[in-house]
């Protein structure tokens, strides 16, 4: 497509235009208000983008080759007739590389979602695996984990996030153990491996203040739908503050492997590695969720040692003290229940 002067617009105008032009096609006479909203944008900034379009065409930029827009009906009646547009019929179509993050995304919601929704994730999973190309081998080499809550939790909560009422959650606490919380559900998020319920909580105890919380799934014990719509509350819940939150791009791990954790380096996307001195690799990966790093560490034990960052082989070590201690507890220091 040509341009004869298409003016000034951010970077994301080109796939908006690209986008725009196949679904105007579908929906002649579409009101500029519906559009702008369905694109997210502002009827102003639709009626600029309109501008563009209407000097674009093929090369040559003759009458005959440029797309037609009624501008009049845009600006006095407030709908779009776009035409003579063909060569633009098709919708664009995701590459293999923009397939990816969306199917690593649909998996980690899967790890959360209510069962209403999990057919329309499997069914979004399947379509894109069919566009994937190379992507869907590279996709299944991805271990996604996340430490969500038992099926009738996440039931609970998505009924009531998608319903607007209240919760009654029975939660357990390293510090204080069980304790009922009466809280307004605001949505979901994930961070460093665990999924968490960012929520307002009304006070546990006379001498406490109610505010944002952030609840972890896999620490909810039970989540009661009380019926009773959410309160209007002041501000918003703090944004994540998560080990890659920090980060622009996926955390950088370097690693020591000995010979029995060797495979490593060809079972998962290795950014570079090189022979140890003795036997073994020093290998440099890239991390983005840190409970997988956490996993794998606890499965190569004594054969691998983080070099960068640190706090990684803490938090493995952490957890695998803290699994210890529970076994301990359920099972007695001599195994037996």
């Amino acid at each position: 497509m040509s341009t004869k002067n298409s003016g000034k617009g951010g970077k994301e105008q080109v796939p908006r235009l690209l986008s725009l032009v196949p679904y105007l096609q579908r929906r002649p006479g579409a009101r500029v208000a519906d559009v702008a909203t369905e694109f997210g944008i502002t009827p102003a900034q639709l009626r600029k983008d309109l501008a563009v379009l209407y000097m674009c065409g093929l090369p040559g930029l003759l009458p005959g080759d440029l797309i037609e827009i009624d501008m009049e009906a845009v600006d006095g009646d407030g709908v779009i007739f776009l035409t003579n547009a063909e060569f633009l019929a098709r919708p664009l179509r995701l590459s293999p590389a923009e397939v990816l993050p969306l199917i690593l995304g649909l998996r980690t919601l899967r790890e959360v979602a209510g069962s209403d929704a999990l057919a329309s994730i499997d069914s979004a999973l399947a379509k894109l695996g069919s566009v994937a190309g190379d992507s869907v081998e590279l996709a299944d080499r991805i271990r996604i984990g996340v430490r969500a809550a038992d099926e009738p939790v996440r039931e609970a909560i998505s009924t009531a996030l998608g319903a607007g009422v209240r919760l009654r959650l029975t939660y357990e606490s390293p510090n204080r153990g069980l304790s009922t919380r009466l809280v307004d559900p605001h949505s979901l998020r994930m961070r460093d491996g665990y999924a968490y319920l960012e929520a307002w909580g009304d006070p546990v105890d006379p001498h406490s203040e109610g505010g944002w919380r952030s609840f972890r799934l896999d620490r909810i014990v039970e989540a009661e739908v009380t019926g009773d719509p959410v309160v209007a509350r002041p501000g918003e819940p703090d944004p994540p503050d998560g080990w890659l939150d920090r980060l622009s791009t996926a955390a950088e791990v370097v690693l020591d492997l000995d010979q029995p954790a060797t495979w490593v380096a060809e079972y998962y996307p290795i950014e570079e590695s090189t022979p140890r001195p003795g036997g073994g690799l020093r290998v440099r990966l890239r991390v983005a969720d840190p409970a997988w790093l956490r996993g794998l560490l606890l499965r190569l034990g004594a054969d691998a040692t983080v070099v960068s960052p640190a706090g990684a082989q803490r938090s493995a070590v952490a957890e695998a003290e803290a699994a210890e201690a529970h076994y301990a507890t359920l099972f007695g220091a001599d195994g037996m229940p």
